[in-house]
């Protein structure tokens, strides 16, 4: 994914929702499409299709098996934003401090997102540090203004941080580990970082 992403605010929607889910794993000859969530939403009066992109975990080789495993027994399908191009919403950082080996999924489950971390310290149960309704995060797209997914994670490097707050007054030192970057597509991105036992938000200037 990017690092930035442009920014425009976006709808909210409401909806009438037909969701088509498929959870076997993806084989090389299985058609990707199987995985979509469609539906119809109702913006400004008007009835308009969505389509929500998913690939399975199975999708990603550089998971790791036991974090593999625990996204394949919830039933996590991977959504995808509507500009995807390659797998995406996996992420792999130094998220707990520096050095170490995490993992940040966003995980559908019949039509519910959570953003899970897997810290590579422990083997017990990811933290969910948001969730929200697929539905909610729909936003228009293309020449027929088809509504996709809105919601993407990326690493952020101490560097990347460190450049969105240099416009700040009195800006914080730069940080020693990745943060993991919540961002919609066209819009906002937050910082969220681990520190003292605890994520916080970082404040910047993005």
């Amino acid at each position: 994914m990017p690092a930035s992403r442009s920014r425009k605010p976006f709808k909210w929607v409401t909806l009438a929702a037909s969701l088509l889910f498929a959870l076997s794993p993806l084989a090389p000859q299985d058609d990707p499409s199987q995985f979509d969530t469609t539906g119809q939403a109702t913006v400004d009066g008007r009835t308009t299709r969505y389509v929500v992109r998913h690939l399975p975990p199975s999708a990603y080789p550089q998971i790791p098996l036991p974090i593999l495993d625990k996204l394949t027994s919830r039933g996590c399908l991977i959504p995808q934003t509507y500009e995807a191009h390659q797998p995406e919403n996996v992420v792999h950082a130094s998220l707990e401090h520096a050095g170490s080996s995490d993992w940040a999924v966003l995980c559908s489950v019949t039509g519910t997102v959570s953003l899970l971390v897997f810290f590579g310290s422990g083997d017990s149960e990811p933290l969910a540090l948001a969730t929200a309704q697929e539905t909610a995060r729909l936003q228009a797209h293309g020449a027929d203004a088809t509504l996709g997914f809105n919601w993407a994670i990326d690493p952020a490097t101490p560097d990347r941080v460190h450049q969105a707050q240099r416009n700040m007054h009195n800006p914080p030192p730069r940080p020693d580990h990745d943060a993991l970057a919540d961002s919609v597509l066209e819009g906002k991105t937050v910082y969220r970082f681990f520190a003292n036992g605890s994520w916080t938000t970082l404040e910047t200037q993005d």
